[in-house]
């Protein structure tokens, strides 16, 4: 947000009311969270769901065995996919992604332009 103090001081000189400004900061913040969780979430699916190819393949790049399979028996887990705790996951992470958006969004409505073009 400091890094954007002139933009949002010339943005309220221009007549942008605080709760236009506000506004913008929760939209973009929303947007990111949404889009960050959906990746996230699909990443995590296609991972869990390939976890013993994922591995073949690192150990045949590395030329090596990483995880002996005497030890870590990892071809023996099952991949259990619970859409409900995956959904309940998901919408917690959008929910704190939202909520984080509040604080910057408020700040950046208390910009007051004086005080933030004084320096500039």
């Amino acid at each position: 947000m400091n890094d954007k103090r002139s933009e949002i001081a010339i943005l309220r000189t221009l007549g942008l009311a605080p709760k236009s400004i506000m506004a913008i900061f929760m939209v973009q913040g929303i947007v990111i969270g949404f889009w960050g969780v959906l990746i996230g979430t699909g990443l995590g699916l296609l991972i869990s769901m390939n976890v013993n190819n994922l591995i073949h393949w690192i150990e045949s790049l590395l030329g090596y065995t990483v995880f002996e399979p005497s030890v870590y028996p990892l071809s023996h887990i099952p991949t259990i996919i619970r859409w409900g705790d995956i959904c309940m996951i998901s919408l917690m992470a959008f929910l704190l992604a939202s909520l984080a958006t509040l604080y910057p969004a408020w700040k950046a409505a208390k910009t007051q332009p004086a005080e933030a073009l004084r320096y500039e």
